[in-house]
């Protein structure tokens, strides 16, 4: 397997702004979405003082990151999570607090890649596209069992699609002649139901239904609204947190954890603002950064990459 096909998006970026938290000796730094190591290696090459922790729910990406982050040794803990267990992982390992935080939150490119996992929609494959394949249902039991309005309503929420009923009343149709089990037959369908002015817009015009049920198989919203908040609770004071998403619903969520932890709790009116109703982050990014021409060129896969980040600043109100 090459390391050059994948390009981290925005490393450059991001190893700059968790750097002023992660150059103190015993500094502890999570990568709360390992994939193929390729942010994990480059925060261990940077800051030699820093000790990883790096969460997977995928056993195979461990396994071929575990052998990519080898020759950190023991300062690369590698652990089969999702990343809303953050709280217990590092319990476990008797971490209080943590220097930095990463989320990289698109699909892995070692997912994308390869072709029996179901995820992309530009080859054939079984609909499996369950990030761990020891659990949880496959995206075809998606597709063949649940009923119409739950359909729509995940293609609308997670798919952005504007054309949830037309799919989701073939799916329906050819549901019951013959279940779903393949990628191509889905994509054929979505073509195939799509008005003409529809398929002219943003790519492959089953590029929404795919993501939707991506999101939907792995939970990945629900574990993201619990694991954004328990990052930064890990915080110690002065970490950093860097959070990479690619649509959205996803940035909105991280969007607005930060802004509730930079903004002050207190009531209006007060003429001095108490320390516990101060904010406990500060903004790192004005907005969301973008990637740079150079970089999706480079990269096709970082053009809708969004990025955000926040300091912690002072701990929580008791």
């Amino acid at each position: 397997m090459s390391q050059s096909r994948h390009v981290p998006v925005m490393l450059q970026r991001c190893l700059d702004m968790l750097a002023p938290a992660l150059t103190e000796p015993g500094a502890v730094v999570v990568d709360c979405t390992l994939g193929l190591g390729g942010h994990s290696e480059a925060l261990l090459t940077r800051f030699p003082e820093a000790r990883l922790v790096a969460l997977d729910r995928d056993k195979e990406a461990l396994r071929l990151s575990g052998e990519r982050l080898a020759p950190f040794g023991d300062r690369a803990t590698l652990v089969h999570a999702v990343y809303d267990e953050l709280p217990e992982v590092l319990d476990r390992l008797g971490i209080p607090r943590v220097q930095g935080v990463l989320f990289d939150l698109g699909v892995s490119s070692m997912q994308l890649d390869e072709a029996d996992r179901g995820f992309a929609y530009a080859q054939d494959a079984p609909l499996d596209m369950r990030m761990d394949q020891t659990t949880g249902i496959s995206a075809a039991e998606v597709l063949n069992t649940y009923p119409p309005g739950e359909l729509v309503r995940i293609l609308r929420a997670y798919g952005e699609e504007k054309q949830a009923k037309r799919i989701v009343s073939a799916v329906v149709r050819e549901r019951e002649k013959e279940p779903f089990s393949n990628s191509a037959r889905l994509v054929e369908l979505i073509r195939d139901s799509l008005p003409q002015a529809a398929k002219r817009t943003g790519g492959n015009p089953a590029k929404r239904t795919f993501q939707a049920l991506r999101i939907e198989v792995n939970g990945e919203l629900s574990v993201l609204e619990r694991a954004i908040p328990a990052a930064v609770k890990a915080l110690g004071v002065g970490g950093r947190i860097a959070v990479l998403s690619y649509h959205s619903l996803e940035d909105r969520l991280v969007k607005q954890v930060f802004a509730a932890g930079a903004a002050t709790t207190a009531p209006p009116g007060l003429p001095v603002v108490p320390e516990r109703y101060q904010p406990r982050l500060k903004l790192l990014t004005r907005g969301a950064e973008f990637p740079t021409e150079e970089e999706v060129a480079e990269n096709r896969r970082a053009a809708p990459a969004r990025l955000r980040g926040a300091q912690r600043i002072r701990e929580d109100a008791e």
